[in-house]
């Protein structure tokens, strides 16, 4: 097998590493994606009890049957301008991997859209931005009809100092 075709192999195997279901939501009128195997539920804003010393984007914690869990908005950790939530503004519970084993964390979206079977031939690299962005937390880039949907590696949208000072808010 020649470099190139070997190159294209490895390409191949990783997108379709990367497709699958994905459940798509808004953010500052961009379409996000998460892999449905990451989400554990979807729930309507509730009660946010703020939990002092956190960074901004952690918005405190909910009661969700009885279990405490952290929340944080995803417009702030982006560096997106903060806005007063609505009726369609919601948590997504996710569970993500951190060194002390896997976490759930509640995640403010805008709205949820739908869930999307995205296949390996829709999925791009992500483009290179230059040095100093880090985008190691985008799996990829979903083309699909009327646009492109960003991909998000929900374990890595945190780093681990991050993931423990949400789990200390818990």
């Amino acid at each position: 097998m020649t470099e190139t075709a070997e190159k294209i192999d490895r390409e191949v195997k990783v997108m379709t590493d990367k497709e699958g279901k994905y459940l798509t939501f808004t953010l500052a009128n961009e379409e996000y994606g998460i892999s449905i195997l990451k989400i554990r539920e979807i729930i309507g804003m509730m009660p946010i009890t703020s939990v002092p010393r956190t960074p901004e984007f952690v918005k405190g914690v909910i009661n969700l049957r009885g279990k405490v869990i952290p929340v944080m908005d995803l417009r702030l950790k982006f560096g997106m301008d903060a806005i007063d939530y609505t009726d369609r503004t919601c948590i997504i519970v996710v569970e993500i991997l951190s060194q002390a084993g896997t976490v759930q964390i509640g995640t403010v979206v805008d709205s949820v859209s739908e869930v999307l079977n995205v296949g390996g031939n829709d999925i791009e690299e992500t483009p290179s931005f230059g040095t100093k962005l880090d985008t190691e937390y985008i799996l990829g880039m979903a083309k699909m009809e009327g646009g492109v949907k960003i991909l998000l590696d929900i374990d890595k949208v945190l780093n681990d100092e991050e993931i423990a000072a949400l789990e200390k808010a818990a």
